[in-house]
């Protein structure tokens, strides 16, 4: 008796063409064959996309050690040179960094994606060899091949080969989540070190972060242990769920328990101390830009939080009623033109730093998102160079922008509207932009006959007369 139970081999067991069905009219046959037609297009296309995913590693891993071979700065300038206690970077980390920076803008990536691309096309080409083939193929995704990096590299060398061997086996059918799972217990079993020492060189790697969401949220997020972690949740839990049960006695307690954990949550970051006592009395500063006529209640116009975008003009105006302090950028409703900073200085002021920061919102280097709080201030054209301590030749960049600047052979032009034209060692050119569109310039006070005329603030003697309304 044949046997009717056997298994398909592995090449046939996943998108294979199933047996021509029978009993079907010609109309159902027609639908089947187009549909089956599509799928296959589908999988044509995600198996195109995974070889040129491999293709491309191989490209990033040939131009970093065509790079390495020739140390290819550009033309370094010495702007930086003999500046106290500046050490210069080697021609072989001026060589790096300029390409990190070069295929940072070519690829529209970040610093730390652009860095983990030419760390993943290294692995890929030279020690991961099983891995590039199946991605080549499209038997794995790269979201599958991220998986495999994350968990050797957390092994030594010598065990590569077995997780990766182990963790490729039968796992074309595997979503992400499933083959994660797969790799996190082969690695266990694979790991020669006990998780008691891997556990204490991984809370070194602790970290804090915080980024922007939509309609005016934002995402925390922490790697901690699993101890504190477990704490934090059960502390929190337990805290929503006694507001929850006090919602008998008035008032009544009408939110959701996640609402309530993360008002729990909230609270206790923005107003707890730490055992030590630090904390006590300190408090986050929030910057909010907020158009004067939203603040005055007679327009809808969202404000924008610094580093995180536009929020609703409620918490706006919520924000600006309980503030300690203010930073006066008074913006005109329909020009976007700035009425008035407040003070006025001939030289670089803190208001000036601080309306830089305002203007750019981060690193203004292609690709980088720090903030601009933690910039340095850079003269596009070096003072060095003739210079000028001006808004319009100044940008803030990060100190490994900065740098990058300075010791390779990039070079930045600024526009009239902020916006930095970069061009790249290969030549290739590169455009960031302000986040804020505001321009330091206030209109004078001649006859409406007369055409208007434009006085730079900065220059506007200061006669102690303060005319803002807020």
């Amino acid at each position: 008796m044949e046997n009717t139970n056997e298994v398909p081999p592995p090449e046939d067991a996943a998108g294979s063409s199933p047996p021509e069905p029978v009993g079907l009219t010609p109309a159902e046959r027609e639908t089947a064959d187009t549909q089956l037609r599509l799928l296959d297009a589908v999988k044509e296309h995600d198996r195109a996309i995974c070889a040129a995913q491999a293709a491309r590693a191989a490209a990033v891993d040939e131009i970093v050690r065509w790079t390495q071979a020739t140390a290819e700065t550009g033309r370094p300038t010495t702007a930086a040179r003999g500046r106290k206690g500046y050490v210069e970077w080697s021609s072989m980390t001026a060589a790096h960094e300029g390409l990190v920076a070069e295929l940072a803008c070519l690829l529209t990536l970040t610093e730390n994606c652009t860095r983990n691309l030419m760390c993943h096309s290294e692995l890929l080409q030279h020690k991961l060899p099983a891995t590039r083939e199946a991605l080549r193929r499209g038997d794995i995704s790269y979201r599958h091949v991220e998986v495999i990096i994350d968990n050797v590299l957390a092994l030594p060398d010598e065990a590569w080969q077995d997780f990766e061997r182990e963790a490729l086996t039968e796992s074309e059918t595997l979503t992400v989540p499933q083959f994660k799972k797969k790799a996190i217990r082969i690695r266990e079993l694979t790991h020669p070190e006990s998780i008691t020492v891997r556990h204490k060189r991984a809370l070194a790697d602790r970290c804090f972060f915080v980024g922007p969401g939509r309609d005016g949220m934002a995402y925390l997020e922490m790697t901690l242990s699993n101890e504190d972690a477990s704490a934090i949740r059960d502390r929190v839990e337990a805290m929503a769920k006694n507001l929850q049960s006090s919602s008998l006695v008035e008032p009544v307690e009408t939110r959701t328990l996640p609402q309530l954990r993360t008002d729990v949550a909230v609270d206790l970051l923005l107003g707890g101390v730490t055992a030590t006592g630090l904390g006590a009395g300190i408090r986050g500063n929030v910057y909010v830009t907020v158009p004067v006529l939203t603040l005055m209640g007679k327009s809808e116009e969202p404000g924008t939080l610094e580093g995180f975008g536009p929020i609703d003009p409620e918490t706006a105006r919520r924000i600006a009623g309980t503030a300690s302090s203010f930073t006066r950028i008074l913006i005109h409703p329909e020009t976007g033109a700035v009425l008035s900073f407040g003070r006025t200085k001939y030289k670089v002021p803190t208001e000036l730093r601080r309306w830089l920061q305002l203007r750019d919102g981060s690193c203004r280097a292609a690709g980088c998102n720090r903030r601009a709080q933690d910039c340095d201030i850079d003269h596009t054209i070096p003072w060095e160079s003739g210079g000028e301590t001006v808004f319009s030749n100044l940008a803030n960049l990060c100190k490994r922008s900065h740098r990058v600047k300075h010791e390779t052979g990039w070079a930045v032009e600024q526009g009239a509207d902020g916006t930095l034209n970069w061009t790249s060692p290969a030549g290739k050119h590169y455009a960031t932009h302000p986040a804020t569109r505001i321009r330091p310039t206030i209109p004078t006070t001649e006859p409406a006959s007369k055409p208007n005329t434009w006085l730079d603030p900065w220059k506007i003697p200061n006669t102690g007369i303060n005319t803002a309304p807020f």
